[in-house]
C-alpha cells in the first residue's frame, strides 16, 4: 500500500493497483489482516535470526569447551 499527503491511499495487489477508500469493508479488513499477517511474519524472521545467532554461539562455545575434554575413539 502506498499513500502520499495528497493523494488517496492505493493498494498494489499481483501487479493491479485499487483505491483503497472505495473499496468494500470486507476487501478492507482483508487488507488490514495481510498487513498483520506480513507483520507478525516479519517479527518472527527476525526472532529466528537471533535465536540462529545465539545457536551459533553456543556451538562456538560448546566447541572450545570440549577441547579440552577427550574424545571417545571412533567406532565406539
Amino acid at each position: 500500500m502506498t499513500a502520499s499527503s495528497n493523494q488517496p491511499p492505493v493498494l498494489t495487489f499481483e501487479g493491479k493497483r485499487y483505491e483503497l477508500n472505495v473499496l468494500p469493508d470486507d476487501v478492507k479488513e482483508l487488507v488490514r489482516g495481510m498487513q498483520v499477517a506480513d507483520a507478525q511474519l516479519r517479527l518472527y524472521e527476525d526472532t529466528l535470526k537471533v535465536l540462529a545467532v545465539g545457536r551459533q554461539s553456543m556451538a562456538f562455545q560448546l566447541n572450545e569447551r570440549l577441547k579440552t575434554i577427550p574424545a571417545l575413539p571412533d567406532g565406539v
